[in-house]
């Protein structure tokens, strides 16, 4: 079977689950990129549902956690000024930075707002022309067109009190460097469904012909991913690696061209820190110099902000998929989703959250006895 045209049949589920047990012959590793992909799997137990070997290791596909931790400290302190209105999405509040959050800023008087699209941002800033608006523009290429649209609309009306604080990051170098890393384990990949549904997947092409492993498109439906993997099992015990689309009801070669376009008009590629991760070359966008004027780093002067990031996380091999949040003695102990230590016990996509969230416990203390 392949390409579901129902993914919400449980006597598929089964049967999909049958086919796996017949198919896995050796133990593989398989990483899930994105963090939408990670929260169904935890949430409804497929990772413990799968046969004996096949492990799922959990990728940097959450934009709220990679967001690098001086892009926050630059947020926090753009918001506290008094001229200034900060939107953002709402998952980006409480992400801890140094020395405190958005949510805090916002409990000090802050005037931090939550939107639910950019372009509310920019309506704001109409509306309030005696005040700078920032919208805090983060994600991978999926939230990137509307940020897009959301500055061209501003460049084109003249709002000139608008701009954004860009951390875009981009999924092909992170699957780069995470197979280029010494202690990589990820032998297939599932590729998140909606970055391809804007971008297409030919940037895909040359990392499975470089690499030798098989990328397959995935969406987020539990039957999604149970094909998904089986697809990339597939491959992996036929000494295959292709690029392969099960996502076919969403997403296209070529992706949305018009997206495309618009990201192609706004942006240029960049190097891009992420957080517990590093330096990643080409692999974020910043603002084209022709709209340097709604620069929201440029115009209140924090592209110089040096952060540290708290010692007891250690939300950096989680993110890399070398540790489990079972892994991290701070874990639902000293870490919670109302007190986070690291991004990833924060946003709905992280995967501390989602395991939290299943009810996943923390590993047994072991105490060493002396006699």
């Amino acid at each position: 079977m392949k390409y579901l045209d129902e993914y919400r049949d449980p006597v598929l589920a089964q049967r999909l689950l049958n086919e796996l047990r017949a198919s896995a012959t050796r133990p593989w590793a398989i990483m899930e990129v994105c963090g939408g992909q990670t929260h169904t799997l935890v949430r409804q137990g497929i990772d413990e549902l799968l046969p004996a070997g096949i492990r799922m290791i959990h990728g940097p596909g959450c934009p709220v956690c990679v967001t690098p931790l001086e892009m926050i400290d630059q947020a926090v302190s753009i918001a506290a000024r008094p001229e200034v209105i900060f939107t953002s999405y709402g998952d980006m509040l409480r992400v801890p930075g140094s020395t405190g959050d958005l949510l805090g800023v916002k409990a000090r008087g802050g005037d931090v707002r939550v939107v639910y699209s950019p372009l509310d941002a920019v309506t704001i800033a109409r509306e309030n022309p005696d005040r700078e608006v920032v919208f805090f523009a983060v994600g991978f290429e999926t939230t990137a067109p509307a940020n897009a649209m959301a500055v061209l609309h501003a460049a084109t009306a003249g709002i000139g009190n608008f701009s954004v604080l860009v951390s875009h990051v981009l999924v092909p170098p992170a699957i780069t460097a995470i197979l280029d890393a010494p202690e990589n384990q990820v032998q297939g990949f599932l590729a998140a469904g909606h970055v391809c549904a804007v971008m297409g997947w030919t940037e895909y092409e040359p990392i499975v012909a470089r690499y030798r492993v098989p990328i397959v498109v995935t969406g987020f439906e539990p039957l999604d991913l149970l094909e998904g993997i089986l697809m990339v099992v597939r491959q992996l015990e036929d000494g295959r690696a292709e690029l392969d689309n099960q996502y076919v009801r969403a997403v296209r070669r070529s992706g949305n061209p018009a997206a495309r376009e618009a990201i192609r008009r706004v942006f240029r590629i960049t190097e891009r820190n992420w957080r517990g991760i590093g330096a990643i070359p080409e692999s974020g966008l910043t603002l084209a110099p022709e709209f340097a004027d709604h620069d929201a780093q440029q115009r209140f002067s924090v592209d110089d902000t040096q952060s540290t990031e708290n010692s007891d996380c250690i939300a950096g091999a989680i993110l890399r998929g070398t540790a489990l949040p079972t892994d991290c003695p701070a874990y639902g102990i000293r870490c919670t989703p109302r007190n986070p230590l690291g991004a990833p016990m924060v946003s709905a996509e992280g995967t501390c959250a989602a395991f939290y969230n299943a009810g996943r416990q923390p590993r047994p203390l072991t105490v060493e006895v002396v006699r």
